[in-house]
Formats: C-alpha cells, sequence, structure tokens
C-alpha cells in the first residue's frame, strides 16, 4: 500500500493541474464534448482499453490485473452547473454561467491519476478495475443510468464512490450505511382561476389566493401525514402568477421538491400532494394541473462494503477522523449503481481550515481545498486493493 500512496503523492501536483484545467472548462450537463475527449486521452495514454459514448456521453476505461481476482468499479462525475463564478482565482471558469461549484472536476482529477498510479502496479494487482466516469449528474434523469443500460457494470463484483464535501473538514471521512441520500423529486402545479379586476374580486376566481392556501395546506403533509420518524422534506420553489397590481390573476403555477429516504413515504406524499390540491380545487370551484416527476431514487449503501470502506479509511495517511454521520436529504445518481452491484458512496472533506467563509455546493463562490483529492485518491485506491486482496 505503502507504494501506492508514495505513487500518488508524486502525482499530486498533475491532480491539481487536471482539477484547474477542467475548472476553467466547465461543461454542463448532456453537453459534454470536450471533457469526455480529454478523459479518454488520458486513459489511452495509460494503455488502458477505454470505451467512449457510453450512455451517450460517458467514458469506461479498464485496467487488468496480473492475477485473477474481483473487478471493482469506481466512478466520479464530470459535468458542471449553469452558475456564474464569482471566484477571483487564476482557474477561474473561461465561459460565462458554467461553473464546477460542486467538485466534480475534482472528482475526475482524483480517479484519473489515481488510474495512473494504480496502472504502474497492475502486475501485481488481484482483479480488475473498471473507471467509471459519468457525465450528467446534475440533471435527472442523469448519466447513471443510460451508462448502465449501457454495460457500464457488467462483470463488476462492487463500486466505491466519493463526493468531496466542502463543509466537512479536511482529513475526514464521512459514511451511512443503508439509505444516505435521499430520492429527489420534483412537482409542478398549475391553478386555473378566473382573472378580473383587482377592484371587483368577487367577480373573479383568485389564482394567488388559491394557489396561497394550497401552500400552506402543503406543509402539513409532512408534519402530519408521514411517520416522524420517517425523514421527508417538501419545499415549495417557485410560485409565479400574474404581475400587474390592479390584476386578479388568472393562473398561477407552482412547482417544488420532495425528499424521502423510504419509498413508501414517497408514494404517500405524491399522493397527498393531489388529494389536498383536489380539495382546494373543488373548494374554490377551479380546475387544476399536476405532474409529479419522480428523479432519482435514495442513496442506499449496502451495510457490509460501507463497513469495509470505513475500516480501510482509517489505515489512510491524511484521514484523521473517520465517522458515521445522518442520512443526507440531497439527491445522487450514484443510486441506481448500488440497485445493480453492492457498495458505498461516501464523503470526503474538502474544508480548507484556514478559510474565514465556507460555501456550500451549488454556490457561485464554491470552492474545495484540493489536498482532499489526495485524500479521496487514497482512500479509493486502498478500498480496491484491500477489497482485491481479501477476496481473490
Amino acid at each position: 500500500m505503502e507504494a501506492l500512496y508514495d505513487k500518488l503523492d508524486s502525482l499530486f501536483s498533475e491532480m491539481v493541474e487536471i482539477r484547474r484545467y477542467l475548472h476553467q472548462n466547465p461543461e454542463l450537463s448532456f453537453e459534454e464534448v470536450e471533457t469526455p475527449k480529454y478523459i479518454a486521452e488520458y486513459h489511452r495514454k495509460l494503455g488502458h482499453e477505454v470505451r467512449t459514448e457510453v450512455g451517450k456521453r460517458g467514458v469506461v476505461a479498464y485496467l487488468e490485473g496480473g492475477k485473477p481476482g474481483p473487478t471493482v468499479a469506481l466512478r466520479a462525475d464530470f459535468d458542471a452547473l449553469p452558475i456564474q463564478e464569482e471566484n477571483e482565482v487564476p482557474y477561474k471558469s473561461k465561459y460565462d454561467g458554467k461553473m464546477h461549484a460542486c467538485g466534480h472536476d475534482g472528482h475526475t482529477a482524483t480517479l484519473l491519476v489515481l488510474a495512473k498510479a494504480l496502472n504502474t502496479m497492475k502486475e501485481e494487482l488481484n482483479g480488475n478495475i473498471v473507471f467509471i466516469h459519468q457525465h450528467a449528474e446534475e440533471l435527472a434523469p442523469g448519466g447513471a443510468i443510460a451508462m448502465i443500460e449501457d454495460g457500464c457494470l457488467e462483470g463488476v463484483d462492487v463500486i466505491f464512490g466519493t463526493h468531496l464535501w466542502s463543509t466537512i473538514p479536511l482529513e475526514d471521512i464521512t459514511y451511512c450505511p443503508g439509505p444516505f441520500m435521499a430520492a429527489a423529486d420534483r412537482f409542478e402545479i398549475k391553478i386555473q382561476g378566473k382573472g378580473g379586476h383587482g377592484a371587483l374580486p368577487h367577480l373573479s376566481k383568485d389564482s394567488i389566493v388559491i394557489g396561497s392556501q394550497l401552500v400552506l395546506n402543503l406543509q402539513q403533509i409532512v408534519s402530519r401525514r408521514v411517520d416522524p420518524l420517517e425523514p421527508a422534506v417538501l419545499s415549495i420553489g417557485s410560485f409565479a402568477a400574474q404581475n400587474a397590481n390592479n390584476i386578479i390573476a388568472d393562473t398561477a403555477r407552482i412547482s417544488g421538491t420532495v425528499r424521502t429516504l423510504s419509498e413508501q413515504t414517497r408514494i404517500v406524499i405524491e399522493k397527498e400532494i393531489e388529494r389536498i390540491l383536489k380539495g382546494v380545487a373543488l373548494s374554490a370551484d377551479v380546475t387544476y394541473s399536476y405532474s409529479y416527476k419522480k428523479g432519482y431514487p435514495p442513496v442506499v449503501n449496502h451495510e457490509q462494503e460501507t463497513e469495509f470502506l470505513a475500516r480501510v479509511a482509517k489505515t489512510v495517511p491524511g484521514v484523521k477522523n473517520v465517522r458515521q454521520i445522518a442520512p443526507l436529504m440531497i439527491g445522487e445518481d450514484f443510486a441506481y449503481y448500488m440497485q445493480h452491484v453492492k457498495g458505498a458512496f461516501f464523503l470526503t472533506g474538502a474544508m480548507n481550515p484556514e478559510w474565514e467563509t465556507v460555501y456550500p455546493h451549488h454556490h457561485p463562490r464554491f470552492n474545495i481545498d484540493e489536498r482532499a483529492m489526495l485524500i479521496a485518491a487514497k482512500t479509493l485506491g486502498s478500498a480496491t486493493l484491500v477489497y482485491c486482496n481479501e477476496n481473490r
């Protein structure tokens, strides 16, 4: 294992260079063209077998070990977000309205350099490694499901992945067995009232008042219809109607998100939204349209593989704290991989202890302590080698 750590230490400057290049050249979900070309060329130079256009835009590279053993998959995503970067750094995004504001540039740099390090010891490797470079994690339906349908998990025994996390201290590894991240769904509602003059409300059916009543009623779903021991979130993200001060709005449009950790709670909330909507519309004598779009399912870590990952992480140089955390209500399409093979997804702390202000993911000033990439690479690499040795 020391050979892997030494090799990664020697390649850290290259890791930073790759991350900063990708940061300057972000590509949005389902628009990735140059990034997958860059990734594929990097692997080809290492002599890896490479598949491109996996699931349309993904890249999969294969490292065959010199000895028989299991096949381990490692995944990194590479899409950016439609955000205008506000960081004043030398490697600032070159493209207006596009930014790596979630760390996917770091994920890709981590996996590429880890692949380079593991390639130097392939003759002693007990098994094989599949490097999954995934497009479009940020935008449902995401890239994972298409890549799986295109065979990226064929022959894979286990999968590991990590997310660099800007609000977790550097040198921390956090994990959660079982449900770890939430199903992320969205809904859209249109209230069709009857517009009119603001001075004659009795001749109209005010979609804003009706919509406001609906918003308040929807807040009772989590507090009164969901088991209090089941985590759930229902948030209204937008409420749009006519904006003139003296006009009663004809229509109102409402959209929001639902986050759940269990399928049963997911079903309950979807049905309760429409039940409440139907009652409000009936009482106000208006019509409505309603759509509920299921996003990524929950990320459910496999117990044995997660405990294995935590055990290995405690031995990694640079890791000071390995701790279990509560589930998070964010969404991640890594969930799809673990519906097909066993695995574990964990967080690698990337918060610089000297920064006065720490910005969360998807913020215009999001950034990471790049040393976290080295810790992530060592943890993923350790998990891969130990798993191969213990299961040969």
